[in-house]
């Protein structure tokens, strides 16, 4: 069957563009308009270039005797083709067409993008300042949990901003906390916030913290139908079981805000996460249904279209424009324009034409993981399924060979995309969605019926809940079952040359299965075969037994018994391999969310914000350590780069991690001291363009990237800039104060499995700390009632300890980076005796080496290695 693989080339360059120009929009706002001149320029050369090239060969045809045969009387005329190799007209016409459509795709993009930086250009220059504004908007997505679980973080689509006494338009995305309940969704609020720089390449032009939003205007009577469907369900479900609480709404119309940890960990493992993400599988299953009942109703074709347009629409507001349900509402589109126009359906063309379409209208998609895992999946689904199940149809039959190629199809084509969000391989993705397979259209058909019945009928959407939680018992039972499996998650080189391998891997691996044509079935002589090997291999063990009781082994039995025990002994070594892989035995978790490097006596912890980004704070002696532990952790970009001080074991390693690797920004101790130390460290920083400050006490910013996001806030800032070492009292052995000048920051690091709370207390001494500890009294900032999950321990585990302090934080786990053998009786006695009397689980390096942290099912999870 040939593929009409035509419209690609437009969608790739489409989604290269936007890319890279949603990346440097806001460094670099006149990249995108010198991309428009360049690809108008391209379009005019190629277009003038290819038309001279057709007229040229249009003019050597029309020449006489060019290609023409002498006439004699009552000859034949024979028409001669142009050769193999030459640029006919219309060919030259067909490749101008494309190119032009390419770069039309290209400059279309670089256009908005543009638009799009421009209208928020005020936004971010206020947000660089963090200044106090007030945001008119409409509310554009749901509310989430916020760090901390304080309140909600929701998306805010603002036009309207007044800051510093002036009101202005303003177009752009604003990611807003609230400390309480996000507003409905589509109603306009005014916000009174503090604004903060967005990430680099998000799609938000800032991000803002206010107390509460003020709704001025309700939401349209539609979305605010939507709205009461969503909040019912939610209603409906409460008293279910845990599983059919967050996955009856999940699987309905995609809210997982109540789905458990531990069930949201099962599904990441064995790749069933897409069941929760609204996508195609659910239009397909929601139209397909309405198709049916129009036709069983025997509805005009031109209702049936209409009807089902209709629904469409519906859904999408239902289930919120997501970039996965945006791509799969495209697709519906597309197919219902071809079934107007009385066009054959090609999926191909329509996923092309709708990732070009949506990336010119929104080139920030470009970004979302959402939206490359949709595309990604229905790609393998339309270009990969049918030549499998074609292949594994005679051996398996029509029903079974479909409901393993789909699964294989789709996780080979995410695969890629996968690894980029977390470096592991989920090696029972197959498995878990064949298993799961029967129960997701009742799932979803009976969630979207109580979804519809919940503001009207509560009663009859409880029961219809009720039904609908026995299927998603099912699936969830499957997840565990598939995720407790050994080696369900085997560990994976991460970033892009982990996705590229992978890439290479799988097409290594198809490539000479889809190369053979399909066969007819299992040869007869290979079942033959097969049953007279069994029968051979019984009788001969039954004979070997036999002589085995009797003391009379001949040599080919104790060959045969040899072999069997090397191949028991082989089998066995490689179960264990495979176990202790799986749960992670002996390495560091591909989900790790806080690692506390090894790097002898000094500090460096890293704090996850993406696939391959972190924070990191401290970067250990001299040498490469700390550089070879983010190499390790697959560690490409540092958002931040946080310097408590500038002694040499905390700062020595700076150029080992600037090496090979991206730095956003680093925060420095205002204390220049050791001055030499503090030199160097910035002639490196200014080598590799890092801008360098020294941040404000209780300034608060957030990094984070798909599932990881960090929130920083500074706890102290050390001595203050330009004014006199506050804690020339407390000082240390060194005599310089730049111990207590360390900053300390409160760092929440929230992941796939929940959130970890850290404090990271640089090397404060004793004075340092009770200074903190009265301000932090003071502010109010610090002391839930079940404490805090990490402390960093101060100065490697000293004996200057704050019991205070320690009483104040109460931390579950409490962090000693430490050399082995240190020459300073590093962790002393006294500081292992304080934390352990608050409760605190002491994890030192030099015992454990590189520790990592991570959530599971609510608990703290470490690993050495």
């Amino acid at each position: 069957m040939k593929v009409d693989l035509r419209l690609a080339p437009t969608a790739l360059g489409a989604w290269a563009t936007a890319w890279a120009l949603t990346g440097i929009a806001r460094a670099d706002p006149g990249a995108a308009l010198r991309t428009v001149v360049v690809a108008a320029s391209l379009v005019a050369a190629l277009a003038l270039g290819l038309t001279a090239a057709t007229e040229l060969v249009r003019a050597r045809r029309a020449e006489p005797g060019a290609r023409a045969h002498r006439l004699v009387p009552g000859a034949r005329v024979r028409r001669v083709a142009p050769s193999s190799g030459a640029l006919g007209p219309c060919r030259a016409r067909t490749a101008s067409a494309h190119l032009l459509l390419i770069l039309a795709a290209v400059t279309a993009v670089a256009l908005s993008v543009h638009v799009r930086a421009a209208g928020a250009a005020t936004l971010e220059a206020l947000a660089a300042d963090r200044c106090d504004v007030v945001l008119t908007g409409r509310v554009v997505a749901d509310g989430s949990p916020a760090a901390f679980g304080r309140g909600q973080t929701w998306a805010l689509a603002a036009d309207t901003l007044t800051a510093r006494a002036v009101t202005s338009a303003a177009r752009g995305r604003v990611a807003v906390t609230t400390s309480q309940d996000a507003p409905p969704y589509g109603a306009r609020v005014v916000v009174r916030a503090r604004l903060a720089p967005a990430p680099v390449g998000a799609a938000e032009a800032a991000r803002a913290t206010a107390q509460v939003a003020e709704v001025t205007r309700s939401p349209p009577a539609v979305v605010r139908a939507t709205n009461a469907m969503r909040a019912g369900l939610l209603d409906v479900t409460e008293g279910l079981s845990a599983q059919a609480r967050g996955l009856v709404p999940g699987m309905a119309v995609g809210d997982t805000s109540r789905l458990p940890t531990d069930l949201a960990d099962a599904f990441r493992t064995t790749g069933l996460t897409h069941l929760t993400a609204v996508s195609g599988g659910h239009f397909a299953i929601v139209l397909t249904l309405v198709t049916a009942c129009a036709g069983a109703a025997r509805a005009p074709r031109s209702v049936r279209i209409a009807v089902v347009a209709l629904v469409g629409a519906g859904f999408v507001l239902l289930v919120r424009p997501e970039p996965s349900v945006q791509r799969a509402a495209a697709m519906c589109a597309v197919t219902l324009i071809g079934l107007v126009l009385r066009r054959p359906a090609s999926s191909v063309p329509a996923l092309a034409a709708c990732v070009a379409v949506l990336l010119c209208a929104d080139p920030w998609l470009a970004r979302s993981f959402g939206f490359a895992l949709s595309c990604a999946a229905t790609a393998g689904l339309v270009l990969l399924a049918p030549p499998l199940l074609r292949r594994l149809e005679p051996w398996l039959g029509r029903a079974f060979a479909f409901a393993l190629a789909v699964p294989i199809a789709a996780q080979v084509a995410c695969g890629p995309v996968l690894v980029l969000l977390s470096p592991a391989l989920p090696t029972t993705s197959a498995l878990a969605n064949l298993l799961a397979a029967p129960a997701v259209a009742p799932a979803t058909l009976l969630g979207l019926a109580a979804t519809l019945a919940a503001p009207w009928w509560a009663w009859g959407a409880h029961a219809l809940a009720w039904l609908a939680s026995g299927a998603t018992w099912w699936i969830a039972g499957v997840a565990q079952w598939c995720a407790a499996l050994p080696g369900a998650l085997l560990p994976w080189p991460g970033g892009v040359p982990g996705a590229l391998g992978l890439l290479a891997a799988s097409a290594a691996v198809l490539a000479p299965v889809l190369a053979r044509a399909p066969a007819e079935g299992w040869p007869r002589s290979w079942s033959d075969g097969v049953v007279r090997a069994r029968r051979g291999a019984h009788r001969r063990g039954r004979a070997t037994l036999a002589r085995l009781r009797h003391g009379a082994l001949t040599r080919g039995d104790r060959r045969l018994l040899a072999a069997l025990a090397t191949v028991a002994l082989v089998v066995a070594g490689a179960t264990t391999a495979v176990v202790r892989v799986g749960v992670g035995g002996g390495g560091l978790p591909a989900g790790w969310q806080v690692v506390a490097c090894d790097v002898g006596q000094g500090d460096a912890l890293v704090v996850r914000t993406g696939p391959t980004a972190a924070i990191v704070v401290d970067v250990g002696p001299e040498g490469d350590a700390a550089g070879r532990c983010l190499d390790r952790l697959g560690v490409t970009r540092v958002d931040l780069l946080a310097l408590t001080h500038h002694h040499l074991d905390h700062v020595g390693g700076l150029a080992g991690v600037l090496a090979g690797r991206e730095v956003g920004a680093a925060w420095v101790s205002p204390l220049d001291e050791p001055a030499a130390n503090a030199r160097h460290s910035q002639r490196l920083l200014d080598r590799a363009g890092v801008p360098r400050r020294v941040p404000d006490q209780g300034e608060a910013q957030t990094w984070g990237e798909g599932e990881w996001r960090v929130e920083v806030s500074v706890l102290s800032a050390g001595v203050g800039a330009g004014g006199p070492p506050a804690a020339v009292a407390g000082e240390s052995a060194e005599g310089d104060g730049a111990n207590d000048a360390s900053l300390v920051l409160g760092l929440t690091a929230q992941g796939p499995g929940g959130s970890l709370e850290v404090i990271a207390l640089g090397d404060l001494e004793e004075h340092g700390q009770q200074t903190l500890l009265t301000s932090l009294r003071a502010a109010g900032s610090i002391g839930p009632a079940d404490g805090v999950d990490v402390v960093k321990v101060a100065h490697h585990g000293s004996a200057s300890q704050s019991a205070g302090l320690a009483r104040l934080l109460r931390p579950r786990v409490a962090l000693v980076s430490v050399g082995a053998d240190n020459a300073y009786g590093h962790p002393t006695d006294r500081m292992l005796d304080l934390y352990a009397s608050v409760g605190a689980r002491a994890v030192r390096t030099d015992r454990c080496g590189t520790a990592a942290l991570v959530v599971r099912g609510g608990e703290i999870g470490l690993a050495c290695g």
